[in-house]
């Protein structure tokens, strides 16, 4: 056997151990990815209390479809999946869900945002959720949506910092 050969048959042979390592730790991965989800939001809280949004609780709609008295959840909370709707909102089985998001509070828990519209009045449900749940409704989408919306985070306060280390070394330059 040629060096050639050698040297391709052990290529060959650390292909296949990658790829029963790769096996192993997607599967190790698979096991645990409620604990990943749930670590992750954790490390989320303070970004969500910054980046995160109000959202609307319950508000009136008049006759050209703008919102008036509205009411918003006390918590800021972020947007991580939508999902088909559930026939009906746990809270109130005659009400139909007309959206339906997945999102993390400021208090880094998972809820099930469910609005409701009649026509008049958006009510809305907030279905608390544990990680391993938001994975099985919405998939492993809300797990990269938190990891986006951290390095958007991440990446928006660089630019932040860059430009505000450009202002002030042109405010404090030295006249020559």
């Amino acid at each position: 056997m040629d060096e050639i050969e050698k040297g391709f048959e052990t290529l060959e042979q650390k292909i296949a151990q990658l790829q029963e390592d790769e096996k192993a730790l997607t599967g190790k991965l698979k096991e645990n990815d409620a604990k990943l989800l749930k670590k992750m939001a954790a490390s989320s809280v303070t970004v969500v209390k910054i980046v995160g949004l109000n959202m609307l609780k319950k508000g009136k709609q008049d006759t050209k479809g703008e919102m008036y008295d509205p009411m918003y959840y006390p918590q800021k909370m972020i947007i991580l999946g939508k999902s088909e709707l559930a026939a009906f909102r746990p809270d109130n089985p005659a009400m139909p869900v007309t959206d339906q998001f997945c999102v993390l509070s400021e208090d880094g828990e998972f809820f099930e945002l469910m609005y409701s519209f009649d026509g008049f009045l958006t009510d809305s449900y907030l279905n608390p959720l544990d990680a391993k749940k938001a994975l099985e409704l919405y998939g492993y989408d809300v797990m990269y949506m938190l990891y986006r919306a951290m390095r958007d985070y991440l990446t928006d306060e660089k630019k932040l910092v860059d430009a505000l280390e450009i202002v002030v070394g042109y405010v404090f330059a030295k006249k020559p």
